[in-house]
């Protein structure tokens, strides 16, 4: 570093005027942390905005360091700050926002029953059918329809089948009910009406029953060793009696026997001409007449 030359007229001033500036600012940084003959600092007033519409001036003042130790020493520096804050007025609202438009309710109709126009009168009138109650399983049968406004393009329908039908006078038609129309039991519709249906009838009805089944159980079958004729062992279901019978017997009143196997016995009825076909079954051990043991005959001798 190079040495200050004191003999330059210059350098004398320079180094005079660095010492003032030095003693000046040395002085003034005294005053301001410590000051002069025991004076507080000067303070600085500041304005600070307060919650009141009035705002009220603030002063700030720097303390000095027995002023900040004291201040930190302080308990009250620790103690609870209540806020205070001032009211606030909201301005009053120009609608309700939680009202809403809410429509009104539809109003409900009356339910009401209309009531029920009744139907015009059949031009043709079917008073009744004959017979009007037959068996199941029979064989063709000649229907007889009585009534009145019958024409010779009338019809008689069956379940909606039309069938060949007579005219005999406008009181009175006919037709053949095959049998395939009453093989099982349950109504039958019957109605009398043109094709084009331009003409129709009121609705009758035709009941088909069971027809009656004979009440016995067929046991067994009983061949002579001569082959003339075979005996079939029935029990009455009523009475559990046996019986003994051949072909061409009747039993129960109307049941004829028309066939004996050792499989099956057919029995017909006399008066519908239905067959019914009655399977052979076992007899109970030790009962009917099967199980009895067959007794000796003369003819038979052990000795010679």
């Amino acid at each position: 570093m190079e040495l200050v030359d004191l003999s330059k007229p210059g350098e004398k001033k320079k180094l005079s005027s660095a010492a003032v500036l030095g003693l000046a600012a040395i002085i003034v940084l005294w005053w301001a942390f410590f000051g002069f003959g025991g004076s507080k600092p000067a303070t600085v007033t500041r304005t600070q905005p307060s919650p009141s519409p009035q705002r009220a001036a603030q002063t700030i003042s720097h303390p000095n360091a027995a002023e900040v130790s004291a201040a930190a020493n302080d308990p009250s520096r620790f103690a609870e700050i209540i806020w205070q804050t001032s009211p606030y007025n909201a301005p009053e609202a120009k609608r309700n926002i939680f009202a809403y438009y809410e429509p009104p309710k539809p109003s409900v109709a009356a339910v009401t029953t209309p009531t029920p126009t009744p139907e015009p009168p059949a031009p043709i009138l079917l008073a009744s059918v004959s017979p009007s109650n037959v068996y199941a399983r029979t064989a063709d049968f000649k229907l007889e329809a009585a009534g009145d406004k019958f024409t010779p393009d009338v019809r008689i329908y069956v379940d909606g089948r039309e069938l060949p039908t007579s005219y005999k006078n406008p009181q009175q038609v006919s037709a053949t009910i095959p049998a395939s129309f009453i093989s099982n039991a349950g109504a039958r519709n019957v109605v009398v009406r043109t094709p084009d249906n331009h003409l129709y009838s009121n609705p009758a009805t035709i009941n088909v029953a069971e027809p009656p089944t004979p009440n016995f159980t067929y046991i067994g079958i009983i061949s002579p060793t001569n082959r003339v004729a075979d005996t079939a062992v029935v029990q009455d279901r009523n009475n559990k009696n046996y019986l003994s019978v051949y072909r061409g017997d009747v039993i129960g009143g109307r049941f004829r026997v028309t066939s004996i196997s050792d499989k099956e016995l057919v029995l017909t009825d006399t008066t519908l001409k239905i067959k019914h076909t009655l399977k052979m079954t076992e007899a109970e051990k030790g009962s009917g007449p099967l199980s009895r043991p067959t007794p000796r005959v003369d003819s038979e001798d052990d000795e010679p």
